[in-house]
């Protein structure tokens, strides 16, 4: 029998320890991070205590009478330490579903950990919940990614745009100047697809200041104009590009190759694999051909990112 509790903020510690240690975690789970935009999701986040000991972590939120995992977040599930087993983890699953039943909860969605991120296998929660609670697959999105230690040859159209990059004296440079690059992403969301960044300039000022080893920002200049960059999220074995973007000059001048020369043969060349993101859009049914087609031009390839949904 698990012992199950709400997340507390006093629990703060011991939630963060174990993120830290755990074998599929990252620090999109610290809750320095997750809190940061507290205020827009009713945090239901729970503990799972085994004989007394803190065995898994599930960060969530409630909808309505829906739980997720984790609405504002790329992915949810449940967070393992490397003790956990496949057995133990099908009676966790079973017996959160009666305590959600008896707290009114009608449904889960569950946004999984994509394989990549895991620092040992840590598939076990979609073999539980395949096995108790009989999920349906609610969307599937696609992202690209490089497999660091067997790297595809770049494009054509790749190298063409690091060497015209390099004719027009662009230059690239690791930076902390989020304004200059914020500036040009909002630019582009909103002319291209009429939206606004996830993060405002200040809620990425400070997780920043919170994570400054693991929020990384590089940018593309020209006469000392920021013409675009990206923002790197690095956890254990994955470098994940979180934003990237640039404007209509930065553009012409194929800023994003140079910066993705620098990044990917240059600076971040120890890590695992290095995760683009998806493409896709409406949950997975649309998918922007442009897009991938540039991240599958630096040598990415696909990684499913999976949400399930089952009835308590």
């Amino acid at each position: 029998m698990f012992e199950i509790r709400r997340y507390t903020p006093a629990d703060e510690k011991a939630w963060n320890a174990f993120v830290a240690q755990s074998k599929n975690g990252t620090f999109l789970f610290d809750r320095r991070y997750m809190d940061y935009h507290a205020d827009r999701f009713e945090d239901h986040s729970l503990m799972f205590f085994l004989n007394g000991k803190l065995y898994a972590l599930l960060p969530a939120n409630l909808r309505g009478n829906e739980l997720w995992s984790h609405g504002g977040l790329t992915y949810g599930g449940l967070v393992m330490g490397s003790d956990v087993k496949a057995a133990e983890t099908i009676s966790l699953f079973s017996e959160l579903n009666t305590r959600l039943k008896q707290e009114g909860i009608k449904s889960v969605t569950y946004k999984a950990i994509p394989w990549i991120y895991h620092l040992l296998p840590a598939e076990e929660d979609l073999y539980a919940i395949w096995r108790v609670c009989r999920p349906q697959l609610l969307a599937r999105d696609i992202a690209s990614t490089i497999d660091m230690r067997r790297r595809l040859k770049w494009s054509r159209d790749r190298k063409y745009g690091i060497n015209r990059a390099r004719t027009y004296g662009i230059t690239i440079e690791q930076s902390q100047d989020f304004a200059g690059f914020w500036q040009v992403l909002d630019w582009n969301l909103m002319h291209k697809y009429g939206v606004e960044p996830v993060h405002t300039l200040e809620e990425m000022t400070l997780l920043h200041s919170r994570f400054p080893e693991n929020i990384l920002l590089y940018v593309a200049r020209r006469d000392n104009e920021v013409l675009g960059g990206t923002v790197i999220y690095l956890t254990p074995k994955v470098a994940h590009a979180q934003y990237i973007s640039a404007n209509a000059e930065g553009k012409h001048l194929r800023v994003i190759d140079a910066i993705y020369n620098k990044v990917l043969n240059e600076d971040l060349v120890d890590f695992e694999y290095f995760d683009f993101g998806k493409s896709t859009e409406d949950m997975g049914h649309v998918l922007n051909d442009s897009l991938i087609y540039q991240k599958e031009g630096f040598g990415g390839r696909g990684v499913c990112y999976d949400w399930y949904r089952w009835n308590v």
